[in-house]
């Protein structure tokens, strides 16, 4: 079945994402505003997985900028992707953290935007249902009410994964629900089974659900990809603050690519109030410098041009979108090389595997024009 166009804020989000709006000032030339795709939490609030989590915690991006009289804020949205878009519309915002898919509809609903690195690679996407619950496979989901977060990144995740089993969403009963409204519905069984990410491994080890699929193959068709976004305008504008930040990024997903870090990047991640236990489910098995790499490599590329092309013909976008000139790497390259770390990071291939023989458009200049 194919699904009619997603818009930017979904019924019941309205209030709340308008507030998130309404709570960001207008653009400042002191100011230098990032908006984060979740809702985040802690005190102050922050977020996991990534490594702007950890420039976030240890505040890499205030001590960057100490001195140059430009303050950094950092706004969150429970709306995730889609609300970020309406920001960035707004010219709200000046980077983001975002999805694969919602950066993809902001490009084809015309939002100008830059791409310049990667902030969450292979991300995986996880099936749960109520503990004690009948359901043990996706193939069992035929008729169910299915909470699926539309419009983010774990969108066409889920489309995907339930083709490969024989089903479509019209085979399920779909219940579009945020992250948190999802882990509630699933607590109170108010749905039968839900799609999500590592937030369900907490609910799992509280013995409150159980997660039936947990992408055991490893399949990059089943992952989730995020990068850092920044605002065209704003990116010819400031050049020098654009660099600054992606030096930033460098530098903390060097430190979170170090091996004898992990106990402590799990627990910097772990102030998102997120259970470092759940971190380590999460990245079982799992290298993290491969998940920290900032580089926009070849697996990169080809997965945003194929969600953009799923995209399209799943109709979530009208527009078609190209990546070619999207990507603007320029930075990431200077970066890597003033820091000695052109070769630090692996290149994956379109495959998602290692080495990537034709390594990186990216690592080595600007990708398309």
């Amino acid at each position: 079945m194919k699904l009619k166009g997603i818009p930017l804020f979904h019924k019941g989000r309205i209030a709340a994402a308008l507030a998130a709006l309404l709570a960001i000032p207008l653009a400042q030339a002191d100011v230098l505003r990032i908006g984060v795709a979740t809702a985040g939490g802690g005190d102050p609030v922050t977020f996991s997985g990534s490594t702007l989590g950890i420039v976030r915690n240890q505040q890499l991006l205030e001590k960057a900028f100490a001195g140059t009289g430009t303050e950094v804020q950092w706004f969150f949205f429970k709306g995730a992707g889609p609300a970020v878009n309406e920001a960035l519309s707004n010219q709200q915002l000046d980077f983001a953290y975002q999805g694969d898919l919602p950066a993809v509809v902001g490009r084809s609903n015309g939002l100008d935007t830059r791409l310049l690195a990667a902030l969450g690679v292979r991300a995986n996407l996880y099936l749960a249902v109520p503990k004690g619950s009948e359901l043990k496979s996706i193939e069992d989901l035929k008729g169910k009410k299915v909470a699926v977060f539309r419009g983010t990144n774990g969108h066409l995740v889920t489309i995907n994964l339930l083709a490969a089993h024989g089903l479509t969403e019209r085979d399920i009963k779909v219940i579009n629900l945020d992250t948190g409204s999802t882990q509630a519905a699933l607590v109170s069984n108010g749905v039968d089974a839900a799609f999500g990410g590592r937030e369900l491994f907490k609910l799992r080890d509280q013995g409150l659900i159980d997660i039936i699929y947990d992408n055991p193959t490893q399949d990059v068709r089943y992952t989730r990809q995020t990068a850092l976004v920044v605002r065209g305008a704003y990116e010819k504008e400031h050049p020098d603050k654009v660099q600054k930040v992606v030096d930033t990024l460098v530098d903390a997903a060097k430190w979170t690519s170090d091996d004898s870090h992990r106990d402590a990047v799990f627990t910097e991640w772990a102030k998102s109030n997120e259970p470092a236990e759940s971190l380590r489910a999460d990245f079982t098995g799992v290298s993290l410098r491969d998940k920290a790499s900032p580089l926009v490599d070849n697996f990169l590329l080809g997965r945003y041009q194929a969600v953009a092309d799923q995209a399209k013909e799943e109709k979530l976008i009208r527009r078609p979108v190209s990546i070619d000139g999207w990507f603007e790497t320029s930075y990431l390259q200077k970066s890597l090389k003033a820091k000695g770390l052109e070769n630090y990071w692996t290149p994956y291939g379109p495959d998602g595997k290692q080495p990537a023989g034709n390594a990186v458009a990216v690592a080595t200049g600007k990708q398309g024009s």
